[in-house]
């Protein structure tokens, strides 16, 4: 199973994107998806799951949910958009975990690129593919590409869209 990983597309969608995630079996959006066509965009090609995050409108909050999880590959998954890192999770999602462990994490809403182990967590892959949209402060529009196996995350590449004003 491959991923094509994205987050905080803020309404915009780069059509490198949509040829990045030609390849991949499914799309996860974390989240701040900003609009529809966004969303049907990404639909279009591929199977999406995605959530809503804190920029969303009622539309969206009615489309998509605000937390999604889901088994893939041998992993059980939740997609959510406002996580916290590791090991400083929101609330929520602490509890959450401890009643049903889950082994890979995937957030968005803080546009910042990053992948860890949750040191507290063993066995738990928090993931944040950044944002890919126009707004923010960060400086460069990123996706993830991720390929699953066996209960696995075996292969994973972020992909640099250009500068965030581009």
């Amino acid at each position: 199973m491959v991923v094509g990983l994205i987050s905080d597309t803020h309404g915009y969608l780069d059509p490198a994107v949509l040829r990045h995630f030609e390849k991949v079996d499914e799309i996860w959006h974390a989240g701040d998806i900003g609009s529809m066509e966004v969303a049907d965009a990404l639909e279009a090609i591929k199977p999406l799951r995605a959530v809503y995050g804190n920029i969303d409108d009622r539309e969206m909050r009615l489309r998509f949910p605000e937390h999604m999880r889901f088994e893939s590959s041998g992993l059980q998954v939740w997609l959510t958009h406002i996580a916290g890192t590791p090991p400083r999770y929101t609330t929520h999602l602490r509890a959450g975990l401890e009643r049903t462990p889950a082994r890979l994490l995937v957030c968005g809403h803080s546009h910042i690129l990053k992948v860890m182990p949750d040191p507290q967590r063993p066995g738990l892959l928090y993931i944040n593919p950044g944002a890919a949209g126009r707004q923010g402060f960060h400086r460069m529009r990123t996706i993830l590409i991720m390929k699953l196996e066996a209960g696995r995350v075996i292969d994973l590449a972020a992909v640099e869209m250009g500068p965030r004003g581009s």
